[in-house]
Formats: C-alpha cells, structure tokens, sequence
C-alpha cells in the first residue's frame, strides 16, 4: 500500500544518538527540541496513513551544536494494550488514540495530539528521552477528544481548541484552557452532522469553525469520511469574549480545509483567514493557498485563490497567532498521501503577493517547518526548521533555514542517524527561560 512504501513507511527501531554531524552552523541563539510527529505503526502496517502509532522524533540544539537525536512511540493505551473503542463502562474510550499528529507546548506540559482522543503528555526536559508520562485530561474536566490544532493565544496565553466527532450531538464542543493550564470553559456548539473539523481560526476577538462537507458514515469502509458536498459548506464565528453566545454561520462553497495558516481581525466587521483549500477531498487533489475575507455586516465570505503553487503545512510566526503576520510559510512536494518533485519550502509575503522559495533539490522532500525566533520581536528575524527527506539515499536531514532569506543556501544541515518517515506537524520547544 503507498502508505506503508517508500518514506512512507515506518521505522522499527528507537534509537539515541548524540554528537551529531554539522555542515554549516547551528545558530548559538537555539537551545531546545525540534519535535515532530507522524504515523509509525509498531506492527509496521495499518489501514491508513492517518492512523498508525504517533512517534515522535527529536533533535536537540544547544550551544550552536547538535546535542542529540531520538525518536519515541507515544505510548498511548492503543499501543500498549490495542485498539479499542469503548472502555470498560461501555463508554468511548478517549484514552484511547495513536496520539501521531502534532506536538505542542503549553503551560509547562508538551502534548502529543491525535484529533480522536486525549492529548498524552511525553518529557522533553533537557536529559529526558521524550518518554511518555501519561493520558492528560485536564484533572478530569475534558470530556471530549481534542484537536490536533490547538491555538495559544500571544496575547492572553490560553489554549483554545475543540473536540469533534461521537455518534450522537453535540458534535462539536469549544474548550478554553487559561494561561496555567486550567480547563476553563467547555461549550456545545450545535453542527448538523459529524464532519471531520481539523483545524480551526482563532483572532483576537474570534474564534471561526469551519464546518465542512467530509462526513461519517459508519458503514463506509477503511477511513470512515467521505466528501458528501450536498452536505454544504460554513464557517461559524463566535465571539470570544461571549463563549457561550450565538455562532453565526457564513456559507461558502464547497471544499475542504485540513490546515490553516492564520487569521486576523481587519477592523469591526472584517475576519481575514488563510488557508490550504481543497477543491475536494479525495486522493491526489491539490491544496493551493486561498484567502476568505468575512464581511460581518452583510454575512458574505470573499473567497480568493492567491497562488498556483500545490502547499500543505502552512504556518507562521506563533506569536502572531489570530493577528496580522506579513509572512507565511508552506511546504510545497508532500501531499497528504504522495510525495511531489521537486520540493520546496516556499515564504509568502501576505501584503504584497511575493513569493519566495527554498528548492531542495531532485528527490529532496521537506516536510512542515517551524518557525523558530530569533529574538523578541513577534514577526522579527528566526529560523525555519524542518526534516528533509532524500530519496536518492533513503535518509534524512535536519534542515535550519534563514527565515528572511529563504533562498539562501541552509544556515545548517544536520544529517541523521536514520530516515525519518513522513509525517504530520511539530514545534520549536525552546529551553525555559531561567
């Protein structure tokens, strides 16, 4: 099967190496983890590329060095005791999920996230092995799964998110955790059907639901989803500031959305969103970068396509989360399910249209890049730091690149001690600040 082929299949060893080979030089201001996760079935096989064991792979940088590398399974209670669906009450098992699409950082605890379930909470403390600590359910308050998309709020430092799916409503809850930590707010929010909501938009004033027609059916085989376009299209907006008021729907055409770039306020009436569309949902349809502008005034979403160029896993500056950022950045060569010559790591200029572009050359695949700062100026100078796969040898590298010249040659390029599968979505973790 494609998914279990190629760089797409898993790796079966653990391993942990230190020292690691350096051409060029890591930045000295970077001390911290890259982590990234990704499906890597234990069994080395699965269904689907969606739903193989989360592990989670690290390299360390501190001191302008490569300290060490190490790739874990998150061990969730799928990996340790199967796959099950209902826990012992009967009920559905939330512990239970690969935990294999995104890692985060929030209020002291990195999170592995898996939509379908709990996050689990693994240690990345400077010496650890990114071992698992365990199921984290907000002290017994979440009682939903959690979005692998998350957003931290710059400003307020809360993590907003959502949970989706079950058999009957509500299939869709908003959860608001506060700075420390503390499940703060836990609202229903009335959809029609179970659709699969990836992702979200947060701003400063807004939170935005996309409401999308790739629906579930229970008697479909394999991946349970399917593009159902009569369904229709949405995106509902609440105001933060009154989370338990109206969500207000704005219809728009049919597509999908699995990842958001960002999203900001444009004055009283305006929500700005950028996203990664699909015309479908379905194999081998591209993704490009569209914005929709939404005119609260008149309920009326503008929809425009802003590049030719196929992108997945766009991201930003987060410490511009839900404001205005210039700049953008999206891998261009990996689709969600094929690999895609030549691949690119491509920098949008979201005011004047411009498009930069780092080339990796033939068969060199990149995956998501995190945008790792420089200093403290929020949408100032940093980093991009990404895994690149080359198949001419089957191995991979980390990869830094200049964020402000993204065409440059890599300011460093860290090759690894073995290949590094494709996968799914991971974050700079910086050392905490002494």
């Amino acid at each position: 099967m494609p998914h279990l082929a190629g760089n797409f299949a898993p790796v079966t060893d653990e391993l942990t190496a230190y020292d690691l080979p350096v051409t060029g030089a890591i930045p000295p201001e970077l001390s911290g983890w890259y982590l990234r996760n990704g499906p890597n079935p234990k069994d080395a096989d699965s269904p689907h590329w969606f739903f193989g064991d989360g592990m989670v792979h690290g390299v360390r940088l501190d001191g302008g060095r490569a300290v060490s590398y190490r790739n874990r399974w998150v061990r969730t209670s799928t990996f340790t005791d199967g796959v099950r669906v209902r826990g012992e009450n009967g009920q559905r098992d939330l512990t239970a999920g690969a935990a294999n699409t995104h890692v985060v950082r929030h209020a002291g605890r990195t999170l592995a996230l898996v939509e379908s379930s709990f996050p689990y909470e693994i240690d990345c403390r400077p010496g650890h092995e990114l071992e698992t600590l365990g199921v984290h359910d907000f002290g017994g308050r979440l009682t939903t799964a959690m979005t692998a998309h998350p957003k931290t709020c710059p400003t307020t430092g809360e993590l907003h998110f959502f949970g989706y799916g079950g058999i009957t409503p509500p299939y869709l809850t908003y959860h608001r955790a506060d700075a420390a930590g503390e499940l703060v707010i836990s609202r229903p929010i009335d959809v029609p059907g179970h659709t699969m909501m990836h992702d979200f938009h947060l701003t400063a004033r807004h939170v935005v639901f996309m409401d999308l027609p790739v629906v579930f059916n229970r008697n479909r085989p394999g991946m349970p989803y399917g593009w159902e376009p009569e369904y229709g299209a949405r995106l509902g907006v609440l105001r933060r500031d009154d989370p338990y008021g109206e969500v207000r729907w704005l219809p728009i055409d049919p597509c999908y959305v699995f990842h958001a770039l960002n999203a900001h306020d444009d004055g009283d009436q305006r929500i700005v969103l950028y996203v990664s569309r699909y015309a479908e949902y379905g194999d081998n349809v591209p993704a490009f970068l569209w914005r929709w502008t939404l005119d609260l005034a008149s309920g009326t979403v503008t929809e425009e396509q802003l590049d030719d160029h196929f992108t997945e896993f766009p991201r930003v500056d987060d410490r511009l989360a839900g404001q205005e950022a210039r700049f953008g950045y999206a891998a261009s060569g990996l689709s969600l399910g094929a690999d895609r010559n030549p691949g690119a790591l491509l920098r949008y200029d979201l005011h004047t249209g411009a498009v930069a572009r780092h080339d990796f050359g033939p068969g060199r695949i990149p995956g998501e890049a995190a945008f790792a700062p420089a200093d403290d100026r929020p949408g100032g100078p940093g980093w991009l730091i990404t895994y690149v796969y080359d198949a001419t040898t089957d191995t991979s590298d980390l990869v830094v690149l200049d964020a402000e010249d993204i065409s440059a040659d890599p300011v460093a390029t860290v090759p690894l001690p073995q290949r590094v599968p494709y996968g799914f979505h991971g974050n700079w973790i910086p050392d905490p600040v002494s």
